[in-house]
């Protein structure tokens, strides 16, 4: 009779995740058809604005790390929760927003909190404690509003000038800034949007976060080397306007546009990225113990 019951309860519990399941799909495809232009527009964004490219593999990577957990999601049982309708009055409420005041970042979030209130909905907190990860991490997808790129990128912009005007004063070197524009013996340098570094700090930040997740296993050296993105990204984009303006002065003009000024650019991101190495290499050694069980945890 026990083996019975036992039988009984684990197929209720095996089609009471079939149906859970079964539920999160529908719904899901609905909120993809719900949200369809306003994804369609984000991914024109992510195509016409080089600072988002990044966009186009976030979706991937979140899969991936949802697949990646596939083990512990088949362990842990369903259980529907109530928490679930506040991020889906949270996605409510930004694409309300977004619809009547026409802004876009909104609107493209409410999508995310969608996501994210309907798995906690009708899976539960267990397991969405396991995707919690995979589902935030779509938010580094999410383009932010102009305004904010504006009031963020042209201190950027003034940071990077100054550094690279006092690079050429300590050359001794005749040069004056005025604003984001560099004065030159025989040219002007103009340090615009693209070279303020929000491009490489959005990069950066979310190459940061995957390298955090695949290669270490203790919080605090993630939250250390997601967070120095920042002062990495803006310092080497500096150093890359500094040398611009070098070269520019030491060999013309034309070392400021084109093929080498695209060069330039990949070159100090692959720097920013060296630098992001060396660091994590600092910290294991701060960690030694640490990052070996994490190390022997991961073989076994």
């Amino acid at each position: 009779m026990a083996s019975e019951a036992n039988t009984s309860s684990a197929e209720r519990g095996s089609a009471q995740r079939r149906i859970a399941l079964a539920s999160i799909a529908l719904t899901a495809a609905l909120a993809f058809a719900i949200y369809a232009p306003i994804l369609y527009h984000m991914m024109l964004h992510w195509r016409a604005v080089d600072d988002y490219s990044h966009g186009f593999i976030i979706g991937p990577l979140a899969a991936y790390f949802a697949w990646e957990r596939r083990a512990k999601l088949r362990r842990t049982p369903v259980e529907p929760s109530w928490w679930g309708v506040l991020p889906l009055a949270l996605g409510l409420l930004s694409l309300t927003v977004g619809r009547m005041g026409v802004e876009l970042m909104t609107m493209r979030a409410a999508f995310v909190f969608t996501l994210n209130g309907l798995v906690l909905l009708l899976l539960g907190r267990e397991i969405y404690r396991i995707l919690a990860f995979p589902l935030l991490f779509l938010f580094l997808a999410v383009p932010l509003p102009q305004s904010l790129v504006n009031v963020v990128s042209f201190p950027l912009q003034l940071m990077a000038a100054d550094l690279a005007v006092s690079t050429l004063q300590l050359f001794g070197a005749p040069v004056l800034r005025e604003g984001n524009i560099i004065h030159l013996p025989a040219s002007q340098l103009f340090v615009a949007e693209a070279c303020s570094g929000l491009r490489s700090l959005m990069t950066l930040g979310t190459l940061g976060v995957v390298f955090a997740y695949f290669f270490r296993k203790n919080s605090i050296e993630r939250v250390i080397i997601v967070a120095s993105t920042l002062p990495i990204a803006v310092l080497v984009n500096a150093f890359r306007v500094g040398l611009t303006t070098v070269l520019s002065y030491t060999w013309g003009p034309q070392m400021a546009a084109g093929v080498i000024h695209q060069t330039e650019g990949f070159f100090t991101f692959a720097l920013a990225f060296v630098v992001l190495l060396g660091e994590a290499w600092l910290l294991s050694l701060v960690w030694p113990g640490r990052s070996k069980r994490a190390r022997g945890a991961t073989k076994s």
